[in-house]
């Protein structure tokens, strides 16, 4: 009773001739009272809520029934609007009679019937056995089979009309967010648009038969998933996997493992520090080996100086009279850079410097190109212990949402994670939008601690803003780090 009046009290609200004849005592019947209703959650001026639950298998009939009788068709929608090849608007009524045009939501890797793609007509007719047109490929598929889903079941047609959803197995090309029309009248549908990766963590395989099976369930997997994202550091040579949050991580690695049979050990990745140099400094590599037969000699002066932000790895050559053959000189350059790359002072790149060969000097049988590259590495490892070298960390720029009675907490959080706040801003509907700077170190575990002090309602976005220098007791821990790491390797030997 109590329910039910306020349930009418709420549509009634939103149809000013229902609401008189409510005010004036006259019964409205269920049709006039559904019609209303229904126009409302078209309008968007009521939402509707119904109680169900599939642990008690109860409250399905219900759904169901206010899907049919609430939600809008796709015939009142009206027609969809796209684009063609030239960039010009279409629109496209959600008639069976009409061009097809088809989108494809979402991706499956079926363990029966492999690739699976769901795919919701807009208009016209899709028929199987026929051939239709990738818009955003710009190729053709061949469409075989089409089933209509029923749960785990699939119940195989022969059409399907404007406005319904069905799944084609085996499409060769097409991926999620794919259009799929006639060759003759293209169109092409806005891409959803999915919401960045919040949240990474480092995976490795747990074994070798994992490792040859990773890279194609990954591939798999992301196809299913476009928020998900996969890319290899070559900074710290890790494979990072990124998703909207820890659960989604989560739910990615157990389906690695059940639907995939590939088992990956999780880790917070590390920091992609790089090196630099303050000052200029000069320095010699020699390898000097003698063995059986002819020996290995190679000995270069090499002098290195920092450089801009942004240049990399600049070289040059200053050799006079020939002390070092210019045969030799691409294997200085090529020991330089390979040492560059792996780092010198923590095991990361090392980076905006200039190294120049000014000297050295060579025996007639005993240099070789790869003495040579030997000394080239020495040498620029003993250059850069003389020139002050520091660590740069990666410094992410962040644009926080959050609730304003949370407002204080966040910030006391972003300036606990050296963060700064550059601004806040209101956004309207109690939120605040906050700006800050913060490195990348603190960020990792930033998507559940935000969550965790907002009770959810707090969401952010994170881009590489640049390198900063490290904290000297940050850095020192990190090239302490590497130094035990390193060490390990030679106490086992």
């Amino acid at each position: 009773g109590g329910y039910r009046q306020q349930l009418v009290e709420a549509i009634v609200e939103t149809d000013e001739d229902l609401l008189t004849r409510y005010l004036d005592g006259t019964e409205l019947s269920y049709d006039e009272l559904r019609d209303a209703l229904h126009k409302a959650v078209r309008e968007g001026k009521v939402v509707p809520v119904v109680a169900s639950s599939a642990h008690k298998q109860v409250g399905f009939a219900a759904i169901l029934n206010t899907v049919r009788e609430m939600l809008p068709s796709p015939a009142e929608a009206g027609s969809l609007i796209g684009k063609s090849p030239s960039g010009d608007e279409i629109a496209r009524k959600p008639d069976p009679a009409d061009k097809l045009s088809a989108f494809v939501f979402k991706t499956l890797a079926d363990p029966f019937v492999g690739k699976l793609s769901y795919v919701r007509v807009y208009s016209g007719t899709l028929h199987h056995n026929a051939q239709v047109f990738d818009a955003a490929k710009k190729e053709a598929e061949r469409v075989g089979q089409i089933f209509f889903l029923r749960g785990k079941d699939q119940e195989m047609t022969d059409a399907v009309g404007a406005g319904d959803v069905c799944a084609v197995p085996k499409l060769t090309a097409t991926t999620t967010n794919a259009t799929l029309c006639d060759k003759d009248a293209v169109i092409l549908y806005d891409a959803i648009d999915f919401p960045p990766p919040s949240f990474s963590v480092a995976i490795e395989p747990s074994s070798k038969a994992d490792l040859d099976k990773l890279a194609t369930a990954l591939h798999k997997l992301t196809d299913e998933d476009p928020t998900l994202h996969v890319r290899r550091e070559d900074a710290t040579h890790e494979t990072i996997l990124s998703a909207i949050g820890e659960s989604a991580i989560e739910v990615a690695v157990h389906h690695l493992k059940d639907k995939f049979g590939v088992q990956v050990e999780m880790r917070t990745p590390r920091v992609p520090y790089r090196e630099s140099i303050r000052a200029k400094a000069q320095a010699q590599g020699r390898y000097k080996r003698q063995t059986g037969g002819h020996g290995q000699f190679g000995d270069v002066f090499l002098e290195i100086e920092p450089q801009p932000a942004g240049s990399g790895v600049v070289y040059a050559t200053r050799i006079v009279g020939g002390s070092v053959p210019r045969n030799f000189w691409p294997a200085v350059e090529k020991g330089v850079r390979e040492t560059a790359l792996r780092g010198v002072i923590a095991g990361y790149p090392l980076s905006d410097f200039k190294a120049t060969l000014y000297d050295g000097s060579f025996h007639a049988v005993d240099s070789s190109e790869m003495s040579f590259k030997i000394a080239g590495s020495l040498a620029l490892q003993n250059c850069v212990r003389d020139a002050q070298p520091f660590l740069l960390e990666p410094i992410m720029e962040l644009e926080v949402l959050v609730p304003e009675e949370q407002m204080g907490d966040v910030l006391a959080d972003l300036n606990s994670r050296r963060g700064r706040v550059l601004g806040m801003e209101s956004t309207g509907a109690g939120l605040q939008r906050i700006k800050a700077h913060v490195p990348m170190a603190e960020t990792f575990r930033y998507a559940t601690d935000l969550r965790s002090m907002t009770g959810g309602r707090g969401t952010f976005s994170a881009d590489l803003l640049g390198y900063e220098e490290c904290p000297s007791h940050i850095a020192q821990k990190v090239i302490a780090a590497h130094e035990e790491q390193a060490e390990e390797p030679a106490a086992a030997r």
